[in-house]
């Protein structure tokens, strides 16, 4: 009889399910913490405040279950992947959630649906891996787009179509835009507009700081957490079963059955799928040891502008905004005429309450709209995304004997690629994923050699990242 069996600690988790604490932890650290909680609120987000009443959910686990599918995670693609499972293949996948329905990076992330998934650009696919697997991979993300737009064409989640402008910061990056989108022109026949300065603060919007723009025809701005209550209705309505405040304490695989448990009872599946994106647990899974490295981001939505405030600052665009740092900057002019902006954080869950975070970003807010200076800020938040190693997602089965699959790394391009992520997950835990050839499907998360330092690396990395974008 094979008998594998992977527990970790829970120390925390266990107090929790004892005193009932589901406060909302602002230091949580998915490096530190044995795990996410159970049935913690959300944070204090701006999704959460405006998403209106959750639909309806399938309670805690209650009792032992034996399920075909089993998928660990709640977010957009965990409910992806249920959705896909049971509309495509016919599967009834129960979710497992640890906390709320999209507690982490689903009801957390600033709302903008790209053409991308990663951190690399086109022109780094060609280099990585070339021109071939370049245009495959092109190819793969717009139909991840055109996924994600036939989502939300189901949703009711306030969706601003137009596009993406990319801001370069500096004129000395108005070259390299030019020269990416010449790669997108000749090498995947992507359009894209190259815009001065003048043009785009006349045109669209007066980024104080904007020596220019590169345009891209897909982009869509969403509110969050309606999107996630759309996957989460959907899911249901197909099929699947969505239990929160059910997160898996321990995993055993006996026979090929993976026996997970949960505080309501074990659940026995034939197959796992693991989409906890940053908020994956230590010791959730041997194959992802050191394969994600959580980073903060910090997000901040203003009070409503006024007209003249929007005039100020010539918003005549509702475009979803990024400039070209590399810890960039993200914002847009919601539907309620609010401004939402995030970038960077802390490098510890501890340090993340530090007011110079918020600072930083205020500081950003007012640089880019002068006009803006000593607004209030009504939400301010801030949460974990999970970047890989060499900054690609993976949709992978680590072991080819083990019905084990993970969708992972989306390096905060994951609001439109997480849909596509869910149907490809789905996909290879029915069976039918032989045909996706490219890199993010056939090679594993990688490791890290100094996984116990990374932070410390992070950091010096944070300072050099720093001094190279303020760089005139």
């Amino acid at each position: 009889m094979k008998h594998d069996a992977f527990q970790f600690e829970r120390a925390d988790s266990a107090a929790q399910a004892t005193d009932g604490d589901t406060r909302y932890d602002p230091t949580y650290d998915p490096l530190i913490a044995p795990g996410p909680g159970l049935g913690r609120e959300y944070a204090p987000t701006y999704w959460v405040a405006t998403a209106g009443t959750p639909p309806a959910d399938d309670g805690p686990v209650t009792h032992d279950m034996n399920v075909d599918v089993a998928i660990i995670g709640g977010g957009y693609t965990g409910l992806a992947a249920a959705l896909f499972l049971a509309r495509e293949h016919g599967i009834r996948a129960v979710v497992l959630e640890a906390n709320r329905v999209s507690w982490g990076c689903s009801s957390r992330n600033g709302g903008q649906g790209q053409n991308a998934s990663g951190r690399l650009s086109r022109s780094q696919w060609i280099e990585r891996w070339g021109k071939d697997v370049a245009l495959k991979m092109h190819d793969e993300i717009q139909q991840g787009f055109d996924t994600f737009k036939s989502l939300i064409a189901e949703i009711d989640c306030d969706p601003q179509p137009g596009g993406h402008f990319l801001i370069a910061h500096r004129p000395r990056i108005m070259q390299a835009l030019a020269a990416e989108a010449k790669v997108w022109r000749d090498v995947f026949g992507y359009p894209s507009d190259l815009l001065d300065a003048e043009t785009l603060r006349r045109e669209y919007v007066n980024d104080a700081e904007a020596a220019g723009a590169l345009h891209e025809p897909e982009g869509i701005g969403i509110h969050a957490l309606k999107l996630a209550f759309g996957y989460l209705r959907l899911a249901r309505e197909a099929g699947a079963k969505v239990h929160p405040a059910s997160p898996v304490t321990g995993w055993e695989t006996i026979n090929g059955v993976h026996h997970l448990r949960t505080p309501g009872g074990t659940v026995r599946a034939r197959a796992v799928g693991i989409a906890t994106g940053a908020y994956t647990p230590p010791g959730l899974h041997r194959s992802l040891m050191s394969k994600v490295m959580p980073i903060l981001s910090n997000s901040l939505v203003t009070r409503p502008l006024t007209a003249s405030e929007i005039a100020a600052c010539n918003f005549r665009t509702t475009q979803v905004l990024t400039d070209t740092r590399t810890l960039r900057f993200y914002y847009r002019l919601l539907p309620d005429q609010r401004l939402q902006m995030g970038s960077r954080s802390a490098i510890t869950g501890r340090d993340a309450p530090n007011p110079r975070h918020f600072e930083l970003l205020v500081e950003g807010l007012h640089r880019k709209f002068p006009a803006l200076r000593g607004i209030a800020i009504d939400y301010s938040w801030w949460g974990w995304v999970d970047v890989s190693h060499d900054m690609m997602p993976r949709v992978f089965q680590p072991d080819p004997r083990e019905s084990v699959y993970y969708a992972l790394g989306f390096g905060g391009n994951g609001v439109s690629y997480s849909a596509q992520a869910g149907r490809r997950l789905a996909e290879r835990i029915a069976g039918k994923g032989a045909q996706q050839s490219l890199p993010i499907f056939t090679s594993p998360l990688p490791g890290h050699p100094f996984a116990p330092f990374r932070r410390l690396g992070q950091r010096m990395l944070y300072h050099w990242y720093f001094l190279r974008d303020e760089k005139p």
